[in-house]
């Protein structure tokens, strides 16, 4: 989880657990992440490599590039290998680019 949100900070880019509390949304460009699934790994019949699904949702007002090549970088950074997919919401008026990914489960203190 450390390196996670490390990797967020990094971008700069205003952030949350699954989203921001009513009225407390800062202006796009902000991100929403999600830890919504295990990609646990097994070997004789016990988790031997835990794995999290990472959904990184990034919204902005319009197409920014830029804003996407912080994230990416920041992902490219750490060898994450990610999947991308980009939707226009329009009942927020935002565009919302989607970083999927699965990052092994490493708890605080093992962390480097």
């Amino acid at each position: 989880m450390k390196t996670l949100l490390a990797l967020l900070k990094e971008t700069g880019i205003p952030f949350a657990y699954d989203h921001f509390a009513e009225g407390e949304s800062p202006e796009p460009p902000f991100v929403c992440y999600l830890l919504p699934q295990s990609d646990n790994f097994a070997a004789d019949g016990m988790v031997y490599f835990k794995a999290s699904g990472v959904k990184i949702e990034l919204y902005t007002d319009t197409k920014d590039p830029s804003v996407e090549k912080k994230l990416e970088d920041a992902l490219d950074k750490r060898r994450i290998f990610y999947n991308k997919s980009e939707v226009w919401i329009a009942s927020e008026k935002l565009y919302e680019v989607l970083y999927q990914f699965d990052m092994e489960v490493v708890y605080d203190a093992e962390e480097e």
